[in-house]
C-alpha cells in the first residue's frame, strides 16, 4: 500500500461522507497518486459515478439548492464570461422576478471554506445553488456565443490584419496579377517564338527546384537523419505529473463515422482526467449532433455547437473552440482519423525536450486503403512522400512546414499568441504552418502515425484537391503582400523554400499541360526536320530537359512515396504508379478549378464526404 499525501487522504475521508465506497476511493487514490491529479478529478473521470448525483450530493452537504440545468438566457455574456469555460466554477445567474443567485461549483477542496462561510453567513444560502462543470461549461458557451463566433471571425485580422485571407487581393496584389497576366498573354501575341523561349525556361527551372529539394529529401532516407542546429535540449522530469491535453475534432455531416471516432479516441493513451477532448459540430447539424447525443459519452467529452455564420470552415470551427481549449497542449484530428494510442505521448515528451522555439509537432499521415484502386493509391503515394518524406527532411533543416490538416500537437500558448487559424483560409493548416515559421517558431515531425482513409471517387476526389489549391493560392497571397520584410522574418533560405513549396506547388500544377505540350511541339517540330543547325540544337535541348524534368518529377514521386512504405503498403500500390501522369493532370485540372473558385467563392469549403472504415 503506498504512502498517500496528506491531501489524499483528506479527500478519501470526504468522499466517505458522501457515501462513496471504499474499494472505489481506493483506486482512485492510486490513479491520482500516478497521474499527480486529485482523487476527485480520477473520480469524475473514471465513469464510476454519475457527476449529476455527485455535485448533487454536495449540494445536499452544503445545504444548498442544487440545479442540473442552467438557462443560459439567464448568464450576463462579457468577455471575462469565457474564463468559465477553462475553469468552471461560478456563473451569475439573473431573474426578471427575483434577485440573481450564483451557480458554484464546489470542490472537495474548497467544500470545507464553503460550509464555513455559510455557517458564519446563513443570509447566502438564499443566494447560492450549485451545479456540475459540464452545465456551467454548456451554459456558458450558449450565452456567449454570438459575440464569440464575431470575435472568432474578427480575431486574427483585428489583430494582424496582414496574416488573414480576409481580403483576398491586398493592397496592389490584384494590379500587378492583372497587369502580369496581360503581359503574359500580350507577349505571346507579339513575340510568340521569345515568349516560348522565356516561358520554357522559367518553367523548366521551376520544376528542377521542385525536383532538388524532393532529391534531396529522398537522399536523406537513405542516411539518418540531420537534427537542426538548434541549442542543447531542456531536461524533462519524467516524474512531473501530465498536463491536461486538448484534442479537437470539427465535425460537419459525420454522423456516418463518429461511433468509429469516439472508439479511436477512446483507445488514447493518456489518463481520462486529463483529458479535454472537444467534439466540434455546427449547431445546425442536427444528424451529427444526434448521432453524438446517442453514445454513451465520458465526461472527458464535450460537444460544441458553433453558431451558424459564413464562412462555414473547419478553421473558423476550431478557433470558436480555441477559448475553451483546457490544456497545455492540443492536437487536432479530423473525422475519419484512427491516431496511434501513444501518439500523445510521444508528443509530450518531445515537447519537454524540444528548443522551446517549437511550438508545433506533425505526426505522419498513413493511408490504408491504398489497395482500393488507383485514385487511393496516388493519394497514398503522395502522402507517403510528403509526411514520411519531404516534411522530415525539412523538419531536420529547421525549415518552415506545411502542416498536414489534421494531427498537429500545438503549445495553446504559442497557438493563441499567433492567432490560432484563420476562418477565412481554405487550408489553415499550410497557413499557419507559414505564420508560425515567419513569427520565428519552427515546426517538428513525431513518428506515431495518424491513419485515414483516402477518397476513392473522383468527384469527391475533385472538389477536397480545388480546395486545397484554392487555399494554397490564399496563403501565397497572404506570403506575398510584403515579399521583403516575409525574408527579413524568416531568412533568405527559409523564404526560397517557402517560394520552392508555394508558389512552385502552384505553378507546376497549373502548367503541367503547358509542359507537355511543349514536349510534344518541340517533338513534331524536330521531326519535321525544317529547323536550321542551330535551332535544331535548342529544340533538341530543350526537348531533353522537359524529358528529365517529367521523368524525373513522376520517378521522385513515386520513389519518395514508396521508400518510406512498409511491405504491405507497397504490395498494394503494386504496379498502379504508372498512372503517375494522369493524375497530375488531374491534380491540374483542380488548380485551374482552384482560381474560379477562388474568384467567384474564395472563402467556399468543399466538404468531403467519409465513411467508416473497413480496415
Amino acid at each position: 500500500m503506498p504512502a498517500f499525501s496528506v491531501d489524499l487522504l483528506r479527500e478519501g475521508r470526504l468522499l466517505l461522507k458522501l457515501g462513496i465506497g471504499k474499494p472505489t476511493i481506493a483506486r482512485m487514490m492510486l490513479q491520482a497518486d500516478e497521474n499527480g491529479t486529485t482523487v476527485e478529478e480520477e473520480l469524475l473521470a473514471s465513469g464510476e459515478i454519475v457527476d449529476r448525483l455527485y455535485f448533487e450530493a454536495m449540494a445536499d452537504l452544503l445545504g444548498l439548492p442544487f440545479q442540473a440545468e442552467i438557462d443560459a438566457d439567464q448568464v450576463h455574456d462579457a468577455e471575462r464570461l469565457d474564463t468559465q469555460l477553462v475553469f468552471p466554477q461560478m456563473l451569475r445567474l439573473y431573474h426578471s422576478s427575483r434577485s440573481p443567485i450564483t451557480v458554484i461549483v464546489p470542490t472537495l477542496e474548497r467544500l470545507g471554506d464553503i460550509a464555513s462561510t455559510l455557517d458564519q453567513r446563513p443570509a447566502l444560502r438564499q443566494m447560492l445553488a450549485v451545479s456540475t462543470p459540464a452545465a456551467v461549461r454548456k451554459a456558458t458557451w450558449a450565452a456567449g456565443r454570438q459575440r464569440r463566433v464575431r470575435d472568432t471571425l474578427a480575431r486574427l485580422f483585428d489583430a494582424a490584419p496582414i496574416h488573414s485571407a480576409r481580403i483576398v487581393f491586398w493592397g496592389k496584389q490584384g494590379f500587378y496579377t492583372g497587369l502580369g497576366v496581360s503581359l503574359f498573354v500580350t507577349s505571346a501575341l507579339l513575340a510568340p517564338f521569345a515568349w516560348l523561349l522565356v516561358t520554357h525556361l522559367l518553367l523548366t527551372g521551376l520544376y528542377f527546384c521542385q525536383l532538388f529539394l524532393r532529391a534531396r529529401a529522398l537522399l536523406r532516407l537513405k542516411r539518418p537523419a540531420i537534427a537542426p542546429a538548434l541549442p542543447p535540449p531542456r531536461a524533462a522530469d519524467p516524474s512531473a505529473p501530465l498536463p491536461v491535453y486538448s484534442v479537437f475534432v470539427a465535425l460537419y455531416r459525420e454522423a456516418e463515422v463518429v461511433s468509429q471516432l469516439i472508439h479511436a479516441l477512446d483507445r488514447l493513451d493518456w489518463p481520462r482526467s486529463r483529458l479535454d477532448i472537444k467534439l466540434i459540430c455546427e449547431e445546425d447539424d442536427g444528424e451529427t449532433l444526434a448521432a453524438l447525443e446517442a453514445l454513451p459519452l465520458s465526461s472527458e467529452y464535450e460537444i460544441v455547437r458553433v453558431p451558424a455564420a459564413l464562412p462555414r470552415t473547419k478553421p473558423k470551427a476550431l478557433s470558436y473552440a480555441l477559448p475553451g481549449a483546457r490544456g497545455r497542449f492540443l492536437t487536432i484530428y479530423d473525422a475519419e482519423d484512427r491516431p496511434d494510442p501513444g501518439q500523445l505521448r510521444e508528443a509530450h515528451a518531445a515537447f519537454l525536450t524540444a528548443d522551446p522555439r517549437v511550438a508545433c509537432l506533425q505526426a505522419p499521415l498513413v493511408v490504408t486503403n491504398a489497395g482500393a484502386g488507383w485514385l487511393s493509391t496516388m493519394f497514398a503515394l503522395e502522402y507517403s512522400s510528403l509526411f514520411r518524406g519531404l516534411l522530415p527532411y525539412l523538419a531536420s533543416r529547421g525549415l518552415p512546414l506545411p502542416l498536414g490538416g489534421t494531427s498537429n500537437h500545438f503549445r495553446v500558448d504559442v497557438l493563441k499568441a499567433v492567432g490560432g487559424w484563420d476562418p477565412y483560409n481554405t487550408t489553415e493548416d499550410a497557413d499557419l504552418g507559414m505564420r508560425l515559421a515567419r513569427l520565428g517558431y519552427l515546426s517538428q515531425m513525431i513518428h506515431r502515425p495518424t491513419f485515414e482513409d483516402a477518397p476513392t471517387e473522383t468527384r469527391v476526389w475533385f472538389a477536397q484537391r480545388t480546395r486545397w489549391y484554392k487555399g494554397w493560392m490564399q496563403t501565397w497571397l497572404v506570403l506575398m503582400r510584403e515579399p521583403s520584410r516575409l525574408a527579413r522574418q524568416m531568412g533568405w533560405k527559409a523564404f526560397a523554400t517557402v517560394q520552392i513549396l508555394v508558389a512552385g506547388l502552384i505553378l507546376s500544377a497549373l502548367s503541367h499541360p503547358l509542359i507537355i505540350a511543349f514536349l510534344a511541339y518541340l517533338g513534331w517540330t524536330l521531326t519535321a526536320g525544317d529547323l536550321s543547325t542551330g535551332d535544331t540544337a535548342l529544340a533538341s535541348g530543350l526537348l531533353l530537359l522537359d524529358v528529365l524534368n517529367l521523368v524525373g518529377s513522376y520517378a521522385i514521386m513515386i520513389q519518395l512515396g514508396c521508400k518510406p512504405m512498409q511491405a504491405d503498403e507497397r504490395r498494394a500500390v503494386g504496379s498502379k504508379w504508372r498512372a503517375v501522369p494522369l493524375y497530375w493532370l488531374m491534380i491540374s485540372a483542380a488548380a485551374w478549378a482552384a482560381i474560379i473558385e477562388l474568384y467567384r467563392k474564395p472563402f467556399a469549403w468543399n466538404k468531403t464526404p467519409h465513411m467508416p472504415t473497413a480496415c
